[in-house]
């Protein structure tokens, strides 16, 4: 195992550029697929592709009633610390007519879908009525696919005047089966603030992470701020609306139609900073905030906890950290969690079990950490400590060798390896420069790497000579890394 910084000192934090795509420009071979010079599309939010594996995807659609967002809008700026408390500002029109918005429109939408880029040889879903009561999205469920293969697709929508519109296209790739060598790339990213995205069209880390042509992406919470970004979310409908505006930007849109991914959510992405199950803000209650985000994301009924092989030499985990948890102020012991007895049970039985040379988790908070005093919501805080030094043990004596942690939340990148277990984590760190704060500082009894930055993790796996190799690699927002290490195992024959 090795760790360095990339490729100057740790202290300076300066690397060789990746060559990080600007919008418009070409790019890689399997992202080539230009849009169709058809009719306008009334898909302003664009499209999403989730749930991936060896042969299913879940494809997400959403009709809106323009063909481009509302940038013409009232622009409610900042964030609530940029106002006295109690002088929050508000919106003084209806949302459809803020800044972003997206309004939906009723009518019919459906999926082509298949192996050829021109999809000469599509399968074709029925044709859904999508409504208000689901904010006009559809969720598409696409099985039957061919293991490690490159999908093209087009979503279709048709007013309810049985007009029908221009198609929006987009791609993306199935897993490799647990017999094949895992050659691939993944990005993972976190915290990303409207005010915060440091470009009119979008935050710099979509296009660098596309420039990387990924064979997926994890999202791992903190996608809107309901409570910091103005206008306060203290409703379903302007929930709703943080979606449309950050979802419609250009940058975002490219990306998700491009790129499968996995979503995980936190705090304010579900309701505000720190909450858990039984609070609310406003009209806009913890549970309603659970319901948007199913909505938002493309993600099938099933658990919020899940775990997708990719190829023999790669598994990850994707745990929930709002579902199942105590609330923060309750007095630590063995009945506090964050958690939940069914998703731990889960996740220790499908670990043990699992044959993969690497083991990922990706958890939307710490374990690690170390976070900064104050906190009180997470595994590395000493409110939930009896519940982090029962997983920390956990995985010191079942995965020692084979098992990292890739966290979100945090505003910091670091890896971290615990003093006592030596357990391995990395924190994504924020999604834009202007995003990044709160570190308590660099702590050299965890940290191998410390930086008060924006960026996104890489992580790449390679396979030869029957030795399989994990990178991880940090990545500032254009993409440029600037810390990486790695490990070598002996692969499963």
């Amino acid at each position: 195992m090795t760790n360095r910084p990339h490729p100057m000192t740790r202290r300076t934090f300066v690397a060789r550029t990746t060559g990080a795509l600007a919008v418009g420009a070409a790019l890689p071979e399997f992202f080539s697929q230009a849009q169709p010079a058809t009719l306008p599309t009334h898909q302003a939010m664009g499209t999403r592709i989730g749930e991936v594996t060896t042969n299913s995807a879940i494809l997400w659609t959403r009709f809106t009633a323009g063909t481009v967002r509302n940038n013409e809008g009232q622009l409610i700026k900042g964030r609530a610390q940029d106002y006295k408390a109690g002088n929050l500002p508000v919106a003084t029109v209806p949302s459809e007519q803020l800044e972003g918005a997206c309004p939906g429109a009723l009518g019919r939408v459906r999926v082509r879908y298949g192996t050829r880029p021109d999809l000469t040889d599509a399968a074709t879903t029925a044709w859904a009525e999508v409504a208000e009561a689901t904010d006009f999205i559809r969720h598409f469920p696409l099985a039957g696919l061919k293991a490690d293969t490159a999908y093209y697709y087009e979503s279709e929508t048709a007013g309810v005047d049985g007009r029908t519109h221009g198609a929006f296209r987009g791609q993306f790739k199935t897993a490799p089966t647990p017999d094949t060598d895992s050659n691939l790339r993944f990005c993972v990213m976190t915290c990303q603030g409207y005010p915060d995205r440091g470009h009119p069209d979008g935050h710099a880390i979509y296009p660098a992470m596309l420039a990387l042509a990924p064979s997926f992406t994890c999202l791992t919470g903190d996608l809107v701020y309901y409570d910091n970004d103005m206008p306060r979310a203290t409703s379903p409908r302007l929930a709703r609306y943080h979606w449309e505006r950050m979802f419609s930007l250009p940058r975002l849109v490219e990306f998700n139609r491009n790129v499968g991914t996995y979503w995980l959510k936190d705090d304010h992405d579900t309701l505000n900073d720190d909450s858990w199950p039984g609070t609310e803000m406003g009209s806009l209650t913890f549970s309603e905030g659970q319901r948007i985000f199913r909505q938002q994301a493309p993600m099938s009924d099933g658990p919020s906890y899940r775990t997708f092989r990719w190829g023999r030499d790669l598994q990850i985990w994707l745990t929930d950290g709002r579902d199942f948890r105590s609330p923060n102020k309750m007095k630590d012991g063995p009945d506090k969690t964050i958690w939940g007895k069914e998703q731990k049970a889960w996740f220790q039985r499908t670990v043990k079990e699992s044959d993969a040379t690497w083991k990922v988790l990706i958890s939307p908070t710490p374990i690690v950490g170390p976070d900064r005093v104050g906190k009180n919501d997470n595994h590395a805080n000493a409110g939930y400590r009896h519940e982090g030094d029962e997983l920390r043990a956990w995985f010191q004596a079942n995965v020692p060798d084979n098992f990292f942690v890739i966290c979100g939340d945090r505003h910091w990148q670091y890896h971290s390896v615990h003093p006592q277990t030596g357990l391995h984590e990395f924190s994504v760190g924020a999604a834009s420069d202007q995003h990044a704060a709160g570190s308590p500082g660099e702590n050299p009894k965890y940290h191998r790497f410390h930086r008060v930055k924006g960026g996104f993790l890489s992580i790449s796996l390679k396979s030869a000579g029957g030795m399989s190799t994990i990178l991880f690699q940090h990545r500032d927002v254009n993409g440029a890394v600037v810390y990486e290490w790695n490990a070598e195992r002996k692969a499963k024959a």
